[in-house]
């Protein structure tokens, strides 16, 4: 199937649950390259949309995607007048559960539901079948629990039962993104294929996280290394896992997208 642009319409009958944002660059015709944002724990999509506007990766069309279930502001710490109006607060898990060793939300609630719906339809259906593009065309870029999300998706993918592995011209096409961004996101282990005999994950990885993170340790970075083959790790001097605020924290993100966007 040859290659075409996205539209607004090709996304009109994905499922109630699944709302995405398009940010097309300045000269729509010149889109070479996919980019897909997950949001964090209690966000929603615009926020994430408007840092690809600012980002402005050029040949690049954004997706932000909406957490696939609602979250109650409650579980924020906010009050009870946040519960007036639409929804505006979102997340990926299967469910909300407390983790028994912190007393806070679990980091890995599993994401069956939001690997069907962003897997499944968004990326098989609408951009692989629909628009004829591959998933080795497909940047992901998550922070929080939605970095989680783009890694497990980026495990998950290479599970050759689940993939039609097309082969054109010695390359393997089908159970590899272009690249995949974690903001402070471990990858959780309910994403991880449970077969022994498959091979590490083709996907390269980004993991960006603060000296004092939480939630990224050198276990976590084990895990990462035994399922994919290319990880990268950046440490900033900050603390915290939150999203970069400065050039020098953005500069090693840029430079990823930059070296995957030159790749295959």
């Amino acid at each position: 199937m040859p290659t075409r642009i996205p539209q607004p319409e090709d996304f009109n009958h994905l499922p109630p649950s699944l709302h995405v944002s398009l940010v097309y660059p300045e000269v729509p015709e010149t889109v070479t390259a996919i980019l897909i944002l997950f949001h964090g724990l209690g966000d929603s999509e615009a926020p994430f949309a408007g840092f690809a506007r600012n980002i402005n990766l050029p040949g690049v069309l954004a997706i932000s995607v909406r957490g696939v279930s609602p979250l109650p502001p409650a579980l924020l710490g906010l009050p009870d007048s946040y519960d007036t109006g639409p929804t505006k607060h979102f997340h990926w898990g299967d469910d909300l559960t407390l983790s028994p060793s912190t007393g806070g939300l679990d980091l890995d609630p599993g994401f069956s539901k939001a690997e069907d719906l962003v897997l499944g339809k968004l990326i098989r259906e609408r951009l692989v079948e629909r628009c004829g593009w591959e998933t080795n065309d497909i940047l992901l870029f998550g922070f929080g629990q939605g970095g989680s999300l783009a890694l497990g998706l980026s495990s998950k993918i290479c599970e050759g039962e689940k993939v039609v592995d097309v082969t054109e011209g010695g390359k393997a096409t089908g159970t590899a993104f272009k690249g995949a961004v974690s903001i402070g996101g471990p990858l959780p282990a309910s994403m991880i294929p449970t077969l022994s005999s498959r091979e590490k994950s083709r996907t390269p990885v980004l993991i960006c996280h603060g000296s004092s993170s939480e939630s990224i340790d050198e276990d976590a970075i084990d895990i990462l290394k035994k399922e994919f083959i290319d990880v990268r790790e950046v440490k900033w001097r900050k603390h915290d896992d939150s999203m970069p605020k400065n050039k020098d924290e953005m500069l090693p993100v840029m430079q990823f997208f930059a070296e995957r966007l030159r790749g295959w």
